[in-house]
């Protein structure tokens, strides 16, 4: 597998480099939700665009890697599906969903994963834990009341990817998350214990959850039955996570 990118999720990803040879992942694409701008945007789709287009011409695969959080699914009534419409409730939800069309457009073998929010060493400091613990460490978080998040282990993720590549998938999109919404709350006071700190807690009323489906995920890869998905496997991968956090 050829992989585009150097970012977190591609340090991860190169353990399968050596497989699925008929498949391109890019991992180059924006991470950052909240923070990203127009000329961002258009780069990533610029990226994608092109490799799709190396991609048709030479028979290859192409992974991308969208979004399951809250800027896709936010809106949905229910859990969030892959195979139902969606409208997306954020700039960074709508340019996802725009790649992925382009993607469908573009006459390329594809894959689309729809990611929640990864969890691992060294992640980039702009992502959500490394934020979260950058601001319990200065003594205040601000969270808003009935935000959730749905978390998953790079690590998990990363098994996930090489068993759907290896079902010759092409034209699929598939949500790639542990389908637990975790309230906020509750991962910031795990977060707060395992480092040790105090901190003050600033609520604010704005926020939205929503609920990942993973069904599709667990009928293609029936691996994610022995990955510990449920209402505690949170807790044991923000422990990994703390426990490689230079304290």
């Amino acid at each position: 597998m050829d992989i585009v990118g150097n970012g977190f999720l591609a340090r991860n990803l190169r353990p399968l480099a050596e497989r699925h040879p008929d498949t391109v992942a890019l991992a180059a694409g924006v991470s950052w939700a909240s923070g990203t701008s127009d000329a961002d945007f258009a780069r990533e789709a610029a990226l994608l665009r092109d490799t799709a287009k190396q991609c048709a011409a030479t028979g290859r695969r192409l992974l991308f890697f969208s979004t399951a959080a809250t800027g896709m699914y936010g809106l949905a009534e229910g859990p969030g599906r892959e195979d139902t419409p969606v409208t997306p409730c954020t700039p960074y939800g709508a340019h996802k969903l725009a790649l992925e069309e382009l993607l469908r457009d573009s006459g390329a073998d594809h894959v689309i994963l729809r990611l929640g929010h990864l969890v691992g060493p060294d992640q980039p400091e702009h992502q959500l834990l490394p934020t979260l613990v950058r601001h319990l460490r200065e003594g205040a978080v601000r969270i808003h009341r009935g935000a959730a998040r749905d978390l998953i282990d790079v690590s998990d993720v990363v098994t996930i990817v090489d068993c759907l590549l290896g079902l010759d998938l092409k034209a699929e999109t598939v949500n790639v998350a542990s389908g637990y919404a975790v309230p906020v709350k509750d991962i910031v006071e795990l977060l707060r214990r395992r480092l040790g700190v105090e901190a003050r807690y600033e609520f604010q009323d704005a926020g939205g959850q929503h609920v990942i489906s993973i069904e599709k995920l667990r009928a293609l890869v029936p691996q994610v039955q022995d990955m510990g998905f449920g209402p505690d496997y949170y807790r044991r991968i923000l422990s990994d996570f703390t426990s490689a956090v230079r304290i």
